[in-house]
């Protein structure tokens, strides 16, 4: 798929992976939007690259996700690519029900891929040109980290999903990619790791997406990721307890 001359939409884009993409995506020729809730990060990135579109949107309310394709398609009508990459990460005590107060994983990690997906797959088989939609899992999805349960049970069914999806499209002009980083050092785990588990650059992940994309590799793991999404058996086991100790 070609690299530049696309019209791209990223969801959480102010911040970490997203950022990072939207950063080598205008290097390409791109025309890139993102959006995210919070207005002074937005700011930021605004201040950083200039020539990017900014969009105020929380991903967890069904109204404003149903905004956001309006809007996007009002005023950016070449938009071909959706990527899915606005996520939280909570650390859940599953024995205390208090642990699930809070801001909901599964709206913004999952559900949210899900009706986005949709709502931009009807915009985008209408149109005459290559179009796509990427959804970014993690390894955790294959192998968890149990300190963040529901996270990585929405990336495993990013996963799944995914899959389905690039089946149900594969005979359309839609093409549905996965990017599944390992550990990446964002703010997403807001601290909580210690320096030497921070993890990689988000830089990292972004290159070897325009690689994939380029290249047609609908599957795009990133460093230790590819050993997670191949675990089985003892190797799983081994995994897990690593990551759990």
């Amino acid at each position: 798929m070609k690299t530049s001359k696309n019209t791209i939409l990223i969801t959480g884009g102010a911040t970490g992976i997203g950022f990072s993409l939207a950063e080598e995506f205008l290097k390409l020729g791109n025309e890139v939007i993102i959006c995210g809730r919070r207005e002074d990060k937005l700011k930021e990135a605004k201040e950083k690259i200039p020539n990017i579109h900014t969009i105020i949107c929380d991903t967890s309310k069904e109204i404003e996700r149903v905004n956001l394709f309006n809007y996007v398609k009002s005023n950016f009508k070449d938009v071909n690519i959706l990527i899915n990459n606005a996520g939280i990460q909570r650390v859940i005590d599953l024995k205390n029900p208090d642990s699930l107060k809070g801001e909901d994983e599964i709206e913004v990690n999952f559900k949210a891929y899900i009706h986005l997906s949709v709502l931009f797959t009807e915009y985008f088989i209408k149109q005459n040109k290559e179009c796509a939609i990427f959804n970014v899992s993690s390894g955790l999805g294959f192998v968890p980290m149990a300190m963040f349960p529901i996270y990585c049970a929405t990336k495993a069914g990013v996963h799944s999903f995914s899959i389905s999806q690039r089946h149900q499209l594969k005979n359309t002009n839609v093409k549905v990619f996965e990017i599944i980083p390992p550990i990446v050092d964002t703010e997403l785990d807001h601290g909580r790791r210690p320096i030497e588990r921070r993890g990689i650059n988000p830089e990292e992940v972004a290159k070897a997406t325009i690689d994939a994309m380029e290249n047609n590799i609908f599957e795009i793991t990133v460093g230790m990721s590819n050993n997670l999404r191949n675990a089985t058996g003892k190797d799983f086991d081994e995994n897990f307890n690593r990551m759990n100790h």
